[in-house]
């Protein structure tokens, strides 16, 4: 029997279908598609003198919004081809995003001050803050990871670097012999590790609860679902049962001390965040926990998606692997396993940028959101409340700023900094116009250096203690596309085996 059938008998049987209650549910639902139509025609009249990529008419914007959940990337990039220098809009299930084309744009937005296009506001409507954070969660208070997270990468890479030999040794046993499985479980535990080693440290890192809390709530937080049924209050739980002890033993160790500096004092995110001034008059538990969940939030689905992208062009571009390993053994014979070391291995930069910039990168990037009604020097008016974004895609594979930007030029990096002597802007951590995979300006993600760390950390290790190859010689994995998010084809089997050479 069909499922429409059951539901009607459900809902007859239990009286839902009379009468009266028919007529308020006509009438309610009425007025909800009266009113969503009402502000999407305002808000659509509004933006009219920019052009639309995607069907138009009354029921224009839900059709074009449909088509975007599945053909994101072809509408962007007809936009971007279609309207130079200019900008265009399309439907989204969230309401309408207006791209912007060119550098001169790109620059004003960039330059724009938060209370006239603001960086929060837009990632806070993106990512639904008040919902898979909290309403209290402030977007503001960042500084911990500019300040302390980065700061002290070079210091504590041995922890990282011992988490990761350890963890990818558990995830991917050494063995003579090839060893199948899909990547994306065992290298977001890796990632997890590495990034809590760093975080948290010894035990805590190795503890099941806290890398199944830490590592699944950014899956979990951004499913369809999440408004409804927000995995936060569970999250949280788990984050303040072994938070809360630490943060008293430190309160304490202060009070007995009377300072701040007290002897063997760790140097890890939860001493970072205990120097940042608390949001009143001390700090709470719960602020404590909710940022030690945002920044393992912002670290390790990202982080692990590129690294899955990055280690299937290692397996289909096998020529690379002799070039890499050379690159590491003589930076690593000079400086050690030292964040010195993988700062200087610019051939492994350059293949992990080439392959984010190729296959990497989403359909859209850098939105900003329209606090009060914005004039770009070319006419070209947002009104307040106006989402925007550049399309990142189409930037990544413009002709005129790559040359054969569809193919894969592990060094292409590694040559324009040569011919441009030597300057660091082609390095991956470094925004640039063309290159927007981390933002650009004062807002650009200021985790990328301790994602690229950790990145280039897990790489190095694989290349020298492993081959890798697909299960499957069908050439790179077909990347998957839902709305403008780009993910690696998480069905790709690789398969692992001690380095033979």
């Amino acid at each position: 029997m069909p499922a429409t059938t059951d539901l009607a008998i459900v809902l007859t049987n239990s009286g839902l279908l009379s009468t009266p209650f028919v007529s308020v549910f006509s009438i309610g639902f009425a007025a909800f598609v009266v009113h969503k139509l009402v502000s999407v025609r305002a808000e659509e009249n509004k933006l009219g003198a920019i052009p639309t990529v995607g069907p138009r008419g009354f029921f224009g914007f839900y059709v074009g919004a449909f088509r975007y959940l599945f053909h994101a990337k072809a509408m962007v990039e007809h936009g971007y081809r279609t309207y130079p220098d200019g900008a265009f809009k399309i439907a989204t299930i969230n309401g309408w995003v207006v791209f912007i084309n060119g550098k001169k744009m790109a620059e004003e937005m960039r330059k724009a001050p938060d209370d006239q296009l603001s960086f929060t506001h837009a990632v806070s409507e993106t990512l639904q803050i008040e919902y898979t954070l909290g309403k209290d969660f402030d977007l503001h208070r960042s500084q911990v990871v500019r300040g302390g997270v980065t700061k002290n990468i070079a210091n504590r890479f041995d922890d990282i670097r011992d988490e990761i030999m350890e963890s990818l040794s558990d995830e991917i046993p050494v063995s003579d012999e090839w060893t199948k499985l899909a990547p994306m479980p065992a290298i977001r535990n890796v990632v997890t590790r590495a990034a809590n080693r760093y975080y948290v440290g010894l035990p805590l890192c190795r503890e099941p609860e806290w890398i199944n809390v830490t590592m699944n709530f950014a899956v979990k937080v951004f499913l369809v679902v999440g408004r409804l049924v927000t995995p936060l209050p569970s999250a949280m739980k788990v984050i303040i049962k072994y938070f809360e002890p630490m943060i008293k033993e430190r309160l304490a160790k202060e009070e007995e001390c009377g300072s701040k500096d007290w002897p063997d004092k760790p140097n890890d995110l939860l001493t970072w965040l205990l120097d940042e001034p608390p949001v009143g008059e001390q700090h709470t538990v719960y602020d404590l926990a909710s940022r030690a969940l945002s920044v393992n939030l912002a670290a390790i689905h990202p982080t692990s998606l590129m690294l899955i992208n990055t280690l299937h062009h290692l397996c289909v571009n096998p020529e690379v692997v002799k070039a890499l390993r050379q690159e590491i053994e003589e930076t690593v014979n000079e400086f050690g396993w030292t964040k010195a070391a993988i700062d200087n291995m610019e051939k492994l930069d350059s293949f992990l940028k080439e392959t984010q910039r190729l296959s990497g990168s989403n359909a859209s990037g850098v939105s900003r959101k329209a606090v009060k009604d914005f004039v770009f020097s070319n006419g070209i008016v947002l009104p307040a409340g106006t989402m925007i974004a550049c399309p990142a895609y189409s930037l990544h594979h413009d002709e005129n700023n790559y040359k054969n930007p569809m193919d894969l030029d592990p060094f292409r990096f590694c040559k324009v900094k040569v011919e441009s002597k030597g300057v660091t802007q082609q390095q991956m951590v470094t925004p640039h116009p063309d290159y927007v995979l981390f933002g650009i300006g004062r807002h650009a993600c200021p985790g990328r250096y301790l994602a690229v760390s950790l990145l280039k950390g897990i790489l190095s290790h694989i290349l020298i203690a492993y081959d890798v190859k697909l299960e499957k010689d069908e050439g790179f994995p077909k990347p998957q596309w839902f709305q403008d998010v780009c993910v690696p084809d998480m069905k790709a089997q690789v398969l692992f085996r001690r380095r033979q050479d």
